[in-house]
């Protein structure tokens, strides 16, 4: 069911445009006076720290706290997974502010939107995100909260295993995100929300390397993205993040496997710290650019013809975007590999 939060917020007030670039690109970054240290840190555990706190609280009930006490913890993360979560709730909505006004600013993140009065404010906009990386935090700038542009209405689809995480499934709520399904995808996209996703997955995490001098984008099979934007008539935008490899330190398993059956519960295939081992990032600079869109027909029942023809419309904007800037963004020799 679709409910009806996700407006901006007045963190649009901190994210005003700092200059217009030669060709017409907008640039939006966070003020600096709005960057604090600890309130970033304190809005990176809340928007990343779930899992740790959930596997300290597990080991805490295991070793040291009393049976009646470890009872009560084991029962409490149960029932945040399955409790109503109203992500129009005033505490939601306070949260949500608090985070993506003090995390945004601790890399920082800039956006740069290439033409910013082609987005209609009453159009619906399908958003395909790459690369994924160990984590795709760069996307966040494009949630609702943060007032993305002149698009009010805006939903991240993740995946469902994270939904599944205590505590972290409020918190993301909040944030603007809601489980990657297909019924999910229809539905906000009938209710006027714009979606972000990203289309090559966890699947990427198998491809990374820690030569970091070529990104992956594995979209050459996803094509649901562009189904679903075709039946439903909204234009696709491509958008890239330079940067975010190196947000994380990480480690991928070798026994293949072990990593199948990582894949099988949509885990992600591999291990990723920050700062000290923590989920605290690691300070890095991260360039999103957001693409023109591309004006899609609605087709009820799309053949496959039509839709591959959709589909390396997108890839040819997202490889021709990429060149365009990664110069500015400070990558010259980086390459994207489409697979």
């Amino acid at each position: 069911m679709v409910g009806t939060g996700g407006g901006r917020s007045n963190t649009k007030a901190d994210m005003m445009p700092e200059e217009e670039e030669e060709d017409g690109t907008m640039v939006f970054k966070l003020r600096t006076s709005a960057y604090s240290p600890v309130r970033a840190v304190v809005a990176l555990a809340l928007w990343l720290g779930a899992i740790h706190l959930n596997l300290l609280l597990l080991l805490a009930s295991v070793f040291f706290f009393s049976r009646r006490d470890a009872a009560l913890v084991v029962g409490t993360q149960l029932f945040l997974i399955f409790a109503p979560v109203n992500d129009t709730s005033r505490l939601g909505c306070n949260i949500a502010r608090f985070v993506y006004k003090h995390a945004l600013g601790y890399f920082p993140i800039t956006l740069h939107v290439e033409d910013y009065a082609a987005f209609d404010p009453n159009k619906a906009y399908v958003f395909g995100y790459e690369p994924h990386c160990a984590m795709p935090l760069g996307l966040w700038v494009l949630a609702a909260h943060v007032g993305f542009m002149p698009i009010t209405k805006m939903k991240i689809l993740a995946s469902s295993a994270a939904f599944y995480v205590p505590f972290q499934r409020h918190i993301w709520t909040w944030l603007g995100l809601t489980p990657a399904s297909k019924e999910n995808f229809y539905s906000y996209l009938g209710a006027g929300y714009s979606c972000a996703v990203v289309p090559g997955g966890l699947r990427e995490m198998l491809h990374m390397d820690h030569e970091q001098d070529s990104e992956v984008a594995c979209i050459r099979s996803r094509k649901g993205f562009i189904r679903i934007a075709v039946q439903t008539g909204c234009s696709l935008v491509p958008v890239f993040c330079f940067g975010q490899g190196h947000v994380y330190n990480w480690w991928r398993p070798g026994n293949k496997i072990l990593v199948s059956m990582i894949r099988a519960i949509k885990a992600p295939p591999i291990i990723f710290w920050g700062k000290f081992g923590s989920p605290i990032p690691f300070r890095s600079p991260m360039h999103v650019y957001v693409g023109r869109p591309i004006e899609v027909k609605k087709i009820n029942h799309p053949t496959t013809h039509e839709i591959n023809e959709v589909h390396e419309k997108f890839i040819m904007a997202l490889q021709e975007m990429f060149n365009r800037h990664k110069n500015k963004a400070g990558y010259p020799n980086l390459q994207l590999k489409v697979i």
